[in-house]
């Protein structure tokens, strides 16, 4: 019997690694899922100092329609960022940015709050390159303070609380798969 494709989204804290095995003994995010969560992958990476949104499923199908940048699902993230953040440089990066030879596609960000020497800013991506936002707001030459990520495509973070596992009915979201 086909085994029936499942998704659930969960709250990654900080000070976890999304990755099944780490050689530092580090804490990674499956040592604390619910036991009664069947064997799961998870859709993409969050890395150690990162929170929020992290989606896990039973199905290496679905994971990767869901990772592909053709299927256009923004992902959106909540930074707060410290130095004297220059909004132009940061309205900058809808045209997308090279750093060390990597081109980085566009990036929409949007400015909630900036004081003299912080800002709160929404940046949305298409396709999350290893440790993306980090190193483009590092080049810029400012420092995350918090990084957490509040969608993936149609599915939101909303109200789940850290280390928190919820189940989503996929017919809902993804009727083409």
């Amino acid at each position: 019997s086909k085994k029936e494709t499942r998704l659930w989204k969960y709250y990654k804290p900080t000070g976890k690694l999304t990755t099944n095995y780490d050689p530092l003994g580090r804490k990674t995010i499956f040592e604390d899922l619910p036991k009664n969560l069947p064997r799961v992958i998870t859709v993409g990476r969050l890395d150690f100092n990162s929170e929020g949104l992290l989606l896990l499923t039973n199905s290496g199908i679905l994971a990767r329609y869901l990772e592909l940048p053709e299927n256009s699902l923004a992902r959106k993230y909540l930074v707060k960022i410290k130095g004297n953040i220059n909004i132009q440089k940061l309205k900058n990066l809808e045209k997308g940015i090279t750093i060390k030879g990597i081109k980085y596609k566009s990036i929409k960000v949007s400015i909630l709050k900036k004081n003299k020497d912080s800002a709160r800013i929404e940046m949305r991506l298409m396709e999350g390159k290893n440790r993306e936002i980090r190193k483009i707001i590092n080049f810029l030459g400012w420092k995350i303070n918090k990084l957490q990520r509040i969608s993936y495509g149609p599915i939101q973070l909303n109200k789940l609380k850290k280390d928190e596992v919820e189940e989503i009915n996929i017919n809902k979201y993804f009727k083409k798969i």
